[in-house]
Parts: structure tokens; C-alpha cells; sequence
């Protein structure tokens, strides 16, 4: 069938069969389907949808774009974690640590930060020497050696992944949930983990902004894991504001390892244990969720979790003084405090706006490819629900100039909205999907 043929068929509601989206794949990976045509599709695939067996198959054709790795000589059962996104989410550098001490190797491959969401990536590359960019082999060595590693997104994993996004995200056609789930899954398929946990952010400082989206696209994603064999779960995380206090690369580096300490947030903790506890049970080392929490509590009192994570950096070229010494992380020269101008309770904050403003004073980037200042930031001093009193400070900037932190205080101010009367805090964690 032409290539139009697809185009039209999809057009007008109709499923393709698995040899037609693999043709559509491949053509376009090798550079025989132009752009244009592929724009075409993808903007049909948009307005009509995909099914869930089509989606399977996307995901699948885009895995087979490129290399698959195999993990299985390395260890018997092998986690990974992903989010899609969210502000002040530095919940990688704390859950695969934990899971790491109780036992269960964690091999996960992290982006970088684009637009108002953070990467994992951009956060430990705020360590001095940190290495994110590794060779398969040194992927692979690490998990064997240390049993947890976290690297950047290698190019010969599903190629036609990064191809269909930069086209994407030109046409206007990022919002479909099936091209969001398949782009996701074909990452996770590729890199070879035998079980993966989900976590789907959902709120205004995600990009799924409504309960009905985040179901649809975690229960997209739990399918298509489940048609190729991968144990699976999501788990759907609230981010109608900042997850913990702080905003920015080396602030939440520094947020982390508190936490490792016993010292964190606790709507952190509570989504790192849940995460988590997903894994353990997954992989066998615990047969239900509480016992799973249980082992994580213990790996955090026991610093088992703290002393993973000195290892992983260790082993992958990081200088570790930076946790005995928080001041060795990348310090921004000025901090200001935004002070309430009034007396209330927090009744809400804009997390998206809170994110916005970091990317403005440089701690992320509004294009691939950006430069980034890791050592800016906010630190947030109050939550929803919490009470302030008139002049406390409801957030600390910090920033490279006086003009940048005088820049972001407007916007930061509307971001925090004050009541007379308390509210409940929203939920860290609003349900599972197992």
C-alpha cells in the first residue's frame, strides 16, 4: 500500500495492520517516507486515534528501529522507573537507591528538562564529575558491580522514537496519548528492564492536567508493557504543586540525599515508597506493598539507601563530598526571599507557574539544547494547607543576578494564592494501577 493509502486510511477512522505501521516506522527511520507525509499521519493519528493493538505495534516497530538490550546475563530481574514529568520531581535520585540496597538492581535510561519539567539527567550532571553519558558496557558493568545506574537516553535505542518526536512536537501533535505512550514505552522495552513502574503525574505542574488523562495514558503504557511480557504498574502522582521544597538542579540534588539522611519531605517519601514498593513486589523480593514499604523504611534508617547512592556516584566518575558537604554543590550567588504580604493558610499553588519561572532564571531550558544554570532555583518554605504569617517567607529565590530573582518575584507571588480559612493538602499519591 502508498504511502497516501496509509495517510488516507487513517484519515477516515481505519486500522492499520501491524506490516503497515511497521512500513510507516521503517520508511521513515531510513529516510525513504519524507517528513511531510509522516506529519501527514501523525496529525490524522491525532484527530482519529490508535488503537490499543495499533499502539502495541508502534511501540514495538519504533523498539526494532534500533538496539534492544539484553540484561538477562546481568541479573535475573532487572527495574526501572519513569515519570512523565512534573515540578520539583526529584524522585529517581531517591526511590532507585532504596530499591537498590534492598536487593533489586535498578538499570534506568533519564532525559533531560525541557520546558517547564526537570530532568534527572540535568540534576546529577550538578554533581562535579558526574558521567551520565555511558557505553552499554559500562551501563551493564554498573548494574552488575554496583546494582544501580541511571544514564542518559543512548541514540541507537529506538531511533525512530526521537525521530517521530522532533517531528511531533513541530506539528502540534505531542498531545496524543497513544504517540506519548508508545514514545515512552518504546524507551523503556529497548533498554531491557524486565520490570518497570510508572509514574504519571497529574495536575497543573504536569502535562496530563485531569484524572481522566492520566487513567487513559497509564493505562495506555500498563498494556503496552503487558503485550510484550514487562511486568508493569503506574502509579498516579499529584503535582498540583511542587513535589517537596525545592525547584532546581543542585537544590534538588541537595533535597535527595536529605531525604536519603531521613531529612526529606514527606509527600516525597511517600511517592518514592510507593514507587518503590511496586518494584519489590514485582521482582519477588516482597509479596505485598506494606512489606515492600517496610524494606524501604529500613533501607533508609539503616543509610543502606544513603550509602547506594555515594556508590553510584562513585561509580560513575562523581566526586561524593558533595554529601557530607552540601556547600560543594553549585551555590547561586543571590538569594532573596518572596515574604507573604498578609496573614492566611496556602489554599493553592500554581506548580506550572513555579516551574516557568525557573526556566526564566536559567534552571531549565525552553529549547533542546539550552544551557542551564544548575545552581538556580526555589526553595519553597510553605505548602497548601500550611499557615504563614504576615512578612514569613513563602519562597526563596535563588538566582545568578539581583535582576533575575527581582524578575521571577511577581510571577511567584501569584503562583501562592492565601485564604482565611485551612485547607486539605492535595494527595502525593492518588491511585495505582497495577
Amino acid at each position: 500500500m502508498r504511502v497516501v493509502d496509509l495517510i488516507a486510511a487513517k484519515r477516515d477512522g481505519h486500522e492499520h495492520s501491524a506490516a503497515e505501521i511497521g512500513r510507516l516506522v521503517e520508511g521513515f527511520t531510513s529516510g525513504e517516507i519524507p517528513d511531510y507525509q509522516i506529519s501527514a499521519w501523525l496529525m490524522a493519528a491525532l484527530l482519529k486515534g490508535l488503537s490499543a493493538r495499533e499502539t502495541a505495534d508502534l511501540t514495538r516497530a519504533m523498539v526494532a528501529s534500533g538496539r534492544h538490550l539484553d540484561l538477562s546475563s546481568v541479573a535475573p530481574f532487572v527495574a526501572d522507573k519513569h515519570s512523565t514529568g512534573g515540578v520539583g520531581d526529584k524522585t529517581t535520585l531517591v526511590v532507585t537507591p532504596l530499591v537498590a540496597a534492598v536487593g533489586v538492581p535498578v538499570g534506568k535510561m533519564s532525559g533531560r528538562g525541557l520546558g517547564f519539567s526537570g530532568g534527572t539527567i540535568d540534576k546529577l550532571e550538578s554533581i562535579s564529575g558526574m558521567r551520565t553519558l555511558l557505553s552499554v558496557e559500562e551501563f551493564t558493568a554498573a548494574i552488575s558491580n554496583v546494582g544501580l545506574v541511571v544514564a542518559a537516553q543512548t541514540a541507537d535505542l529506538a531511533p525512530a522514537d526521537g525521530k517521530l518526536y522532533g517531528l511531533r512536537d513541530v506539528t502540534a501533535t505531542v498531545e496524543s496519548i497513544p504517540l506519548i505512550a508508545s514514545s515512552i514505552m518504546s524507551k523503556k522495552i529497548a533498554a531491557g528492564a524486565n520490570g518497570v513502574v510508572l509514574d504519571v503525574k497529574v495536575g497543573r505542574g504536569a502535562f496530563m492536567k485531569t484524572l481522566k488523562e492520566a487513567r487513559e495514558l497509564a493505562v495506555a503504557m500498563r498494556d503496552i508493557g503487558r503485550s510484550v511480557g514487562l511486568q508493569i504498574s503506574a502509579v498516579l502522582s499529584g503535582m498540583d504543586e511542587p513535589l517537596g521544597w525545592a525547584v532546581g538542579n543542585a537544590l534538588e540534588v541537595n533535597e535527595a540525599v536529605a531525604t536519603l539522611k531521613g531529612q526529606g519531605p514527606p509527600d516525597l517519601l511517600e511517592v518514592a515508597y510507593t514507587l518503590g514498593a511496586q518494584l519489590l513486589v514485582m521482582s519477588g523480593k516482597a509479596s505485598t506493598t506494606d512489606e515492600a514499604a517496610r524494606l524501604l523504611a529500613g533501607a533508609l534508617e539503616s543509610g543502606a539507601g544513603l550509602q547506594k547512592f555515594r556508590d553510584f556516584v562513585v561509580n560513575q566518575g562523581g566526586d561524593p563530598d558533595f554529601i557530607d558537604e552540601p556547600a560543594l554543590l553549585p551555590q547561586a550567588p543571590v538569594q532573596v526571599d518572596l515574604e507573604a504580604q498578609s496573614a492566611g493558610f496556602i489554599t493553592s499553588i500554581d506548580a506550572e507557574a513555579i516551574g516557568r519561572a525557573s526556566v526564566e532564571i536559567g534552571a531549565g531550558r525552553a529549547v533542546k539544547g539550552a544551557s542551564i544554570d544548575h545552581s538556580v532555583g526555589f526553595v519553597l518554605h510553605r505548602k497548601i494547607g500550611e499557615r504563614v504569617e504576615e512578612g514569613e517567607s513563602l519562597v526563596t529565590v535563588h538566582a545568578a543576578t539581583q535582576a533575575d530573582a527581582q524578575m521571577v518575584l511577581p510571577v511567584l507571588r501569584e503562583a501562592f494564592r492565601l485564604g482565611a480559612d485551612p485547607v486539605p493538602p492535595p494527595p502525593a499519591v492518588i491511585e495505582v494501577i497495577s
